[in-house]
């Protein structure tokens, strides 16, 4: 099979540009033909803001690219991780007609949500979910805190959504059910909509798990829940040791706290390998976020290397981590809860069966042989309803001569 994978990066690396990474090296081992497509917002430093709005909402260039890239190779499908923002949905319709069937992989709840998190001023929202247009975002100034920035986000979902456009999209890549639902009440079209999560590779390998500490691994960001993190470890007595890692807005406040707390220690941004040590050798991983994550990569790593994890109850979260056999589910932004779980975490006497649960869980359903079989039932289930839509165009336009 001839694959054009299409990923805008961000300008900080994230878990979207790994799964990208990961998904090219997955098919390529497997003997199929990886055509990247790359852009990076690194380019926008260098166009103007018109430019870059312009090219957000409907970027010809990338428009034309595409469909000589698909006419070129004779690509067979075209599976997007990120077009946002300097792709655009133009390029849907550009595979399309040049004979690709196209796939987006949908990593966070951009399409039905400018901010893409369901969230405004630390708070489940859900204003503009099922909107034609996404005012309520433009009026609360939802993405970057700029009206003009949210309408622009705006436009281009409004365009994706356009009825000449709304079959340009032959599946849709969910990473859990949960995030399929709230996409459904967002108006994307259910039959479209697959799961398929995300996977771990290459494999980190099953840790010692023999530190005695909790970690947190993730942006520091309110949604996060790096406050509550915080607020549950001043309750707790120098006995039990919290690691962070990671980096965000929310940087001075975890050192702030780290400085007045002996027990916490802010390890900043470190290496993957680095990571997976620190995570290894844990007692758990704490995912305390307070949005609904769409997923929760840093949940599989955790269990990739036998640590078990304690995660808030919302989003995919609850779909990825069995209380008591591999971790513990606590209310989000409960503190008194999320204290009880670690203690529970500190004096289990099945630790051990824990830690082999969770590695299991690893081995089981997120490695990439695991995910391969899924991944390729996506694309030619693309293929086959993009044969299907042609076959009906192609009777409709015959009935009309």
């Amino acid at each position: 099979m001839k694959l054009l994978m299409v990923h805008n990066y961000y300008q900080q690396p994230g878990g979207e540009d790994r799964v990208f990474e990961e998904e090219c090296r997955l098919m390529e081992a497997h003997g199929h033909t990886v055509i990247p497509y790359i852009r990076h917002n690194d380019e926008i430093k260098k166009r103007s803001r018109i430019a870059v709005a312009s090219d957000t909402v409907w970027n010809r260039g990338a428009s034309r690219e595409i469909f000589d890239l698909v006419r070129r190779n004779s690509v067979d499908v075209m599976h997007c991780a990120n077009t946002f923002p300097l792709i655009s949905p133009s390029i849907y319709s550009a595979a399309r007609s040049a004979g690709a069937a196209v796939v987006q992989t949908l990593h966070n709840y951009r399409l039905i949500c400018p901010a893409a998190q369901l969230v405004r001023d630390g708070q489940s929202c859900s204003k503009c979910v099922g909107k034609t247009f996404a005012w309520p975002a433009i009026r609360h100034a939802c993405y970057r805190g700029s009206k003009a920035a949210t309408a622009v986000t705006a436009l281009s979902n409004a365009v994706r959504r356009m009825p000449s456009n709304q079959n340009d999209v032959d599946q849709y890549i969910a990473l859990s059910e949960a995030a399929r639902t709230e996409l459904i009440a967002g108006g994307l079209p259910k039959t479209r909509i697959v799961v398929k999560p995300n996977f771990v590779d290459p494999d980190p390998g099953i840790r010692p798990g023999k530190g005695n500490y909790f970690v947190f691994v993730g942006r520091l960001s309110p949604e996060k829940g790096v406050e509550t993190l915080l607020s549950t470890w001043r309750d707790l007595s120098s006995g039990f040791q919290l690691k962070i890692v990671g980096d965000g807005p929310l940087a001075s406040l975890v050192q702030a706290s780290a400085d007045e707390r002996s027990h916490i220690k802010w390890l900043g941004r470190r290496s993957p390998d680095e990571v997976f040590d620190i995570v290894g050798n844990a007692r758990a991983s704490i995912v305390p976020s307070t949005w609904k994550e769409p997923f929760g990569r840093t949940v599989i790593e955790s269990f990739a290397t036998g640590t078990p994890v304690i995660g808030s109850d919302l989003g995919a979260l609850p779909e990825i981590i069995t209380p008591e056999h591999n971790g513990l589910i606590v209310k989000a932004g409960d503190t008194d809860a999320l204290r009880h779980a670690v203690q529970k975490i500190d004096a289990a006497g099945d630790f051990a069966a824990m830690r082999r649960n969770s590695r299991d869980t690893f081995e089981n359903l997120y490695t990439a042989e695991a995910n391969y079989p899924q991944l390729i039932d996506v694309y030619e289930r693309a293929v086959a309803v993009r044969h299907r839509n042609s076959h009906a165009a192609a009777e409709l336009q015959d009935s009309s001569l």
